[in-house]
């Protein structure tokens, strides 16, 4: 294993929930001094004086090298590496006040899972925009991360992602300790998109959770679901064997079986009959996926990509749709027999697996050449 760079380091956080601390916490487990930014000063005071952030990881005691400020300058202030942890659709507004404070050679790294509503663009893409900083000095965090079960200091791994592998590894090189471990890739798209898409599948997994339906359902749709979500990162320039990994297979199971993951609940919610705003109101944490759901099949669309079981979960938030009716449907209405993988589709001019990029591409080029919404 690769050592840390000698020196002490510092880094700050920003957002101070559940993930964010978690993460604060990770690093801090693994040596590194660790300053975290709240927005209002109350959990501020419970991080710095108490070591606990009660209303987001009750229990869990925090390490003494790290504390917290409710001032952005003074958090971020000497900060080699700086971790954003806040709701996906507010992360524009946040980079005004941080871009100022941002130094020449500052990493930024995304604990973020969602894409942004009207632009369509990837969190990494925000920063990148916001910030005005060159894509090898940003990198991501996903994998299977609940963060309670890891503020416990259950075993887990994640993996960071950045266009330069040099990036990754530096970020690696801190975020890791003895039940923290992680593993580096120059996938973005696909770590970023696995980690959005895998909320709206755990979305869908809830409502027939909360339907009453059984494991055969939720192993179809966590099955089918998968598929979707490689269709739609491939068809956006990822590799697809970053789908199968931590940030795509490993996430989507954790979210899709666990109580914890918010997603799973407000899906849950939905499936038990509860409106959408209501399962907003009852939500003391942001379900990202929610919020995602209308974006990406904003964005499959213009490339091309079938998500059936995504239009089925929007079709359920928008209260068109029976939570009941969710699975049967699975991942089609059609009832014709189809192939389990993309490229096993019959087609009726005998055409080859080339045939489904192909139609993509022409697409494309019908839509003025836009896919990916700035990739």
């Amino acid at each position: 294993m690769s050592r840390k760079p000698a020196g002490a380091t510092r880094v700050a956080v920003i957002g101070a929930g559940s993930w964010g601390t978690t993460f604060g916490k990770i690093l801090a487990d693994g040596g590194t001094s660790v300053t975290m930014w709240a927005r209002r000063p109350e959990p501020a005071d419970d991080i710095r004086l108490r070591h606990r952030n009660s209303d987001y990881l009750p229990g869990v005691t925090l390490p003494e090298n790290l504390t917290a400020e409710s001032d952005l300058a003074a958090a971020v202030r000497g900060a080699s590496q700086i971790y954003v942890s806040v709701p996906s659709q507010t992360l524009r507004d946040n980079l005004v006040a941080l871009k100022p404070l941002i130094g020449p050679d500052t990493i930024v790294i995304s604990l973020m899972k969602g894409v942004e509503k009207g632009t369509g663009l990837r969190m990494s893409q925000v920063l990148e925009e916001g910030l005005g900083i060159d894509p090898s000095r940003i990198a991501v965090a996903s994998g299977p991360n609940l963060a309670l079960e890891i503020a416990k200091e259950q075993p887990t791994a994640a993996v960071i992602s950045s266009s330069n592998l040099e990036t990754a590894q530096a970020v690696a090189l801190l975020a890791r300790n003895r039940y923290f471990r992680t593993f580096v890739n120059t996938d973005v798209i696909g770590t970023e998109f696995g980690g959005v898409l895998k909320n709206l599948i755990a979305v869908a997994i809830g409502i027939v959770d909360g339907v009453g339906y059984g494991e055969n359902t939720k192993a179809s749709i966590i099955t089918r679901g998968l598929v979707e979500m490689t269709d739609f990162a491939v068809a956006h320039g990822a590799k697809a064997e970053t789908l199968s990994g931590l940030a795509g297979l490993g996430d989507l199971i954790a979210t899709c079986q666990s109580p914890l993951s918010r997603n799973n609940t407000a899906g849950r919610l939905l499936g038990q009959g509860y409106s959408f705003n209501a399962v907003v109101k009852q939500m003391q944490q942001t379900a990202e996926g929610l919020a995602s759901v209308a974006p990406i099949l904003e964005l499959a669309r213009t490339i091309g990509v079938d998500m059936p079981i995504v239009e089925q979960v929007e079709q359920v938030l928008n209260g068109t749709l029976n939570p009941k009716d969710i699975a049967p449907h699975l991942t089609t209405d059609s009832d014709e027999p189809q192939g389990e993988r993309t490229n096993d589709e019959p087609q009726a001019d005998g055409g080859s697996s080339l045939w489904r990029p192909f139609q993509r591409a022409l697409h494309q080029l019908r839509h003025g050449g836009r896919g990916s919404g700035g990739n």
